[in-house]
Parts: C-alpha cells; sequence; structure tokens
C-alpha cells in the first residue's frame, strides 16, 4: 500500500495512503497530524484515486511543496517525490514502483537519480588526486575474491545497529562522524582508511569533517581519487572495486595506482530530496583481501542513517537559532508596542480608534494620537517602506522625530517640514515613509493635515456620503527630497462626521485565490458602517479579515478613525 513516510527527530514514521481522502495538519481531526508550529490547522489533502495518489494544498499559511517546488493546484504523485508541509519532510513510497526498481540488475548501488553534474571538492586534510583522467566504467568490481574483508555477518548486523541507535536523534555530528568511522573500522578489520566528507552550505563545496587511520604513524592526510569522487556524486552511485589496482573498471587511472589503493568503497550521503549533503569512503591497502557488494550494501546502510542524522542536526539547528530569533523579536514587538499609545484621548463630542495588525512580529506601520497643550489633537499615521525589523526601526525613528518636533511645532506645515528635513539628513539610504500629519480643532471642529505620499483619508459624512481629502495636494513620502514646501487641506466636521484613515495593507489584503480587497470595498464598507468611530474601525478590520480567510498578509493593516459623536 502506498505511503507517506516522515523523517521526524531522526525518526521515520510511516503513515499509509487509503483510497478517497487523507486530510494533513496540526489538527486533531486530520488522519495524518503532525505538531510542527509551522503547519497549519488543515494543511493539505491527499486523494486516492484506482491506485494513484495526488497531493493538494488545503489554503496552508506556508504552502505545500513537491520536490522543492509549491504548488497551486492537484500534483500527481510518484514513487520518492519529497513532500513538505511547512517544515515537516515526507516521501511518497509507491511499493509496486519499489518492487519493479529492486528487481532491476545493477551492479552499483544507486542511491538517487535526482541530483546531475559534479561538486566542487575543496582539499583541506583530504588530498583530491588530479592525475586520473580515464573514467570508471559501469562495470563495477570483479566478482573473484582471493581474500576476505568480510567478518561474521552477525556482527556486521550487530555493528550497523548500533551505529543506527546511535544516530537516533543525535544533533552533533562533530563527535557523531568519528565514531562512525571507528564502528566501520570494526566492522572491516582489514580496512586501512575512512574519510567523511560534507558539503559545505555557505561554498557549496566537499570538506572533510572526520578521518581515520588504522596506521598510528601514516601520514595524516587522506587521499582520494577524484576519478572515483566525481563518479559518486554525479550519478550518485556506492562504488565498489574488490581489487582496484588490477580492476579494469578504473580504466587503469593513475590516480588510483598512485594512492596504494586496492580495495575500496566509496558511496554518496544524500538527503530526502536528493540533495548530495556528502561521501562516505574506506579503503584498504591489504593485498590478500577485498570488499564485497554485501559490504557495500552495509556501507549504504549506514551512509543513511548518516544522512538522515544530518538532516535532523541541520533542522534542530535551525530550530534552535528560529527560537533566538523568535525570542529577540519578542523583545522588538514590546518595544514596538510601548511606543503606540496605550489609550486615545478622549475629548468630550470627539471620538478617536486605531488598530494595528502586523504581517510580521514587528512592523513598519505607525499611528499616534495625542493631545497638544492648547487643547488641540494630533494625529500621526505613516507607513514604512519595508517591513520586519528594518521597518520597525525606521518607525521608531520616525515616531520619536515627530514628538519631539509636534510639541514645539504647531503649525501642521512647519512640523511636517521639519520631520521630513530631519529624516532625510539621517540618511536612511533606500527606505521612505508615506505618512499624515493631523490636527484636529475639537472647539472649531476643524480638521487641518498635510499628506506625504500617502492615501488620502476618507470622510464619511453624517447623511452617508464619501468624500475624500485632494490627492494632488499630497507631496512626495518623507525621506525622498529634502525642503520640499508641504501643504496643508482643511475640512470642517459636522456631527457624526468620521475621517477614516487607511495605510496599503488593508486594501490589498489578499485572500488565498490571490484577490485583493480592494479601495472600492472599503469605500462601500465605510459608507454603510456604524457612526461610531470604534465599531467603524473594527468592523472594517472584521472585512478585512473575512476577505483574507486565514490567508498569510505580506503587510501590517492599521486602521485609524476619528470623529464628531452624531
Amino acid at each position: 500500500m502506498a505511503a507517506l513516510i516522515f523523517v521526524i527527530d531522526g525518526k521515520e514514521t510511516t503513515h499509509e495512503l487509503t483510497e478517497g481522502q487523507v486530510l494533513i495538519g496540526r489538527h486533531s481531526d486530520c488522519a495524518i497530524a503532525l505538531s510542527q508550529p509551522s503547519v497549519s490547522g488543515r494543511h493539505a489533502r491527499i486523494y486516492g484515486e484506482g491506485g494513484d495518489f495526488s497531493v493538494e494544498d488545503a489554503g496552508s499559511r506556508n504552502g505545500t511543496f513537491v520536490n522543492q517546488q509549491r504548488i497551486g493546484g492537484r500534483v500527481t504523485l510518484h514513487h520518492n517525490d519529497t513532500l513538505r508541509f511547512g517544515d515537516a519532510v515526507a516521501r511518497f513510497h509507491d511499493p509496486a514502483v519499489a518492487r519493479a526498481e529492486d528487481a532491476r540488475p545493477s551492479s552499483s548501488r544507486t542511491v538517487a537519480d535526482v541530483l546531475r553534474g559534479t561538486l566542487e571538492l575543496s582539499a583541506g586534510q583530504v588530498d583530491i588526486d588530479e592525475a586520473g583522467a580515464a573514467t570508471i566504467t559501469d562495470k563495477m568490481a570483479m566478482t573473484g575474491r582471493f581474500g576476505g574483508l568480510d567478518v561474521n555477518p552477525e556482527a556486521k548486523l550487530k555493528a550497523v545497529l548500533e551505529i543506527s541507535n546511535g544516530l537516533a536523534g543525535t544533533v552533533d555530528l562533530a563527535a557523531l562522524l568519528p565514531k562512525i568511522l571507528d564502528a566501520l573500522f570494526t566492522i572491516f578489520r582489514y580496512a586501512d582508511r575512512g574519510c567523511i566528507l560534507l558539503k559545505d552550505e555557505q561554498t557549496g563545496k566537499m570538506v572533510p569533517r572526520a578521518m581515520r587511520h588504522r596506521r598510528k604513524d601514516e601520514d595524516s592526510t587522506v587521499r582520494l581519487s577524484r576519478t572515483i569522487v566525481d563518479k559518486v556524486l554525479a550519478e550518485k552511485t556506492g562504488i565498489l572495486s574488490a581489487d582496484a589496482a588490477m580492476d579494469a573498471a578504473f580504466g587503469g587511472s593513475q590516480s588510483i595506482t598512485d594512492i596504494n589503493i586496492r580495495s575500496m568503497m566509496c558511496v554518496p550521503l544524500l538527503g530526502l530530496d536528493g540533495e548530495v549533503l556528502g561521501i562516505l569512503s574506506i579503503d584498504s591497502q591489504n593485498t590478500l583481501g577485498q570488499f564485497s557488494h554485501d559490504d557495500l550494501d552495509i556501507l549504504m546502510t549506514v551512509a543513511g542513517q548518516a544522512a538522515l542524522a544530518y538532516e535532523n542536526a541541520r533542522l534542530v539547528q535551525i530550530y534552535a537559532e528560529k527560537q533566538k530569533q523568535d525570542a529577540d523579536l519578542d523583545i522588538a514587538k514590546s518595544v514596538q508596542r510601548a511606543l503606540l499609545p496605550t489609550e486615545m484621548p478622549k475629548v468630550a463630542g470627539y471620538q478617536f480608534y486605531a488598530s494595528y495588525d502586523s504581517a510580521r512580529a514587528v512592523g513598519g506601520d505607525m499611528y499616534d494620537c495625542f493631545e497638544l497643550p492648547d487643547g488641540k489633537i494630533c494625529l500621526s499615521f505613516g507607513d514604512v517602506a519595508g517591513k520586519g525589523v528594518p521597518g520597525a526601526l525606521i518607525m521608531s525613528r520616525m515616531d520619536s522625530c515627530v514628538q519631539s518636533t509636534i510639541r514645539h511645532v504647531h503649525d501642521v506645515v512647519e512640523a511636517i517640514c521639519a520631520i521630513n528635513n530631519h529624516m532625510c539628513d539621517s540618511d536612511v539610504e533606500g527606505r521612505f515613509v508615506t505618512y499624515i500629519l493631523c490636527i484636529v480643532d475639537t472647539r472649531n471642529h476643524e480638521v487641518t493635515l498635510s499628506n506625504a505620499g500617502h492615501m488620502p483619508p476618507i470622510i464619511r459624512r453624517a447623511n452617508g456620503t464619501i468624500e475624500r481629502f485632494d490627492e494632488e495636494l499630497s507631496g512626495p513620502p518623507i525621506c525622498v527630497t529634502d525642503d520640499y514646501p508641504y501643504e496643508a487641506q482643511t475640512c470642517k466636521l459636522g456631527p457624526g462626521d468620521l475621517i477614516v484613515m487607511i495605510t496599503d495593507g488593508v486594501d490589498e489584503a489578499m485572500n488565498p485565490e490571490g484577490e485583493l480587497y480592494g479601495l472600492g470595498r472599503v469605500l462601500e464598507c465605510v459608507k454603510k458602517g456604524p457612526a461610531q468611530a470604534e465599531q467603524l474601525g473594527k468592523l472594517l478590520l472584521e472585512d478585512v479579515r473575512r476577505h483574507a480567510r486565514g490567508y498569510p498578509q505580506s503587510d501590517d493593516i492599521t486602521i485609524m478613525t476619528f470623529g464628531r459623536n452624531p
């Protein structure tokens, strides 16, 4: 029966697939329940029809991937396809195809046929001999043997089980890899040299991570033939030679002869997605012994376990780093929240409301609302280009600049010009802020504002009509042009009149089908909404979320509403 094989904490977990639908996710009602935080409650569905299986994303937050490609619709699954649900990785197993592949005759053991090409190697303490120009043919090692490097089969099996148990759940490969070589030397008692190379994630080169010599007086450098290494990497096959010096399979390669290899095995370490993670090699200089195909099978088994452990360790490291980043972001989030007003001003006859919903732990939207010494109300509203921590840092700088300016300069135009010049002098390259500075005179019921490249605020009159501030009077965003002569706009507020300000995260909110919420829907919601600022702001936010249906947003959503009581 077809199945999904997950590798979680270094252990394989098999889930058999049946006809019909199989739901995958974190929710308890899912047939395949996963615990990773990156997996959505109902993440994806597997469909079984007449022995064929396909997968479809169920509107998950982090997407569903097949062979490293994010899927948009239903995708047919094939044997050994790699699936990823958030951080959960699985392999699709089709037993019928597997049996057919096992029956395929071959003198070499194919690990995977996914990647093609040769990877660059770095020397380090491992010498990759460049002398050999000859290629290795498909014919592998001779079957006849004079001596024997193998030991009792039961002893081999016990050693392999010990290695597998030692690898399970291990996260420190630096300490583990030498132990693997020690165990292999116990299995293959005539092995003279062993080496494990792993791919450097930064450079993509193969670098030595563990080496072993049986003879203490031997040169500490482990020498590998590039002829052999290139074939292992290019074809993802295990190489075996019972007698490499005489074996015609190596075409008389001088590199093999010079290194004095008599019998050798070299196998790749491959991840679930077919990525070449490294190489495991052992050889012997014993003229009376030969490695066998059974020995190659054992080495392939150990290599497979080592590759799984390596990927598990890498995931653990990524998780640990993410936890640290999350902790740092929590601190940044607390700092950012502290910059936002804890409560809105309470003015007789007026109402003020604001909400902030960041797309990430921290964001670049900003708002503020506070009373000035002359009794007027100042409203500050903006959107920093760029999200995450960089956007939050600019937002913090902008907020500080506004606070220090507006408490001494109460004229809107004079204040926004001063703010712009200060931010331009800060030399924040590549960053700008769309921004609105607004002064509300609650005695004369006048609103005066200056707009620096932001979406014009919406005016909802008491009779339900919609007006917009003049976009042509808007200047460029903050941090774009210093000494720009911004202009002011003024409007009267009657009883029941409200003003609505939004960031582009509102009208650009997207649902799973890729449809934007849109300005038209914003205007319609504002027009038909309640006459109270708080209720109107909450209604608009709820309508945006209803449209998105849980789809992750790429931009912060900030809403501010204020006006006179009816």
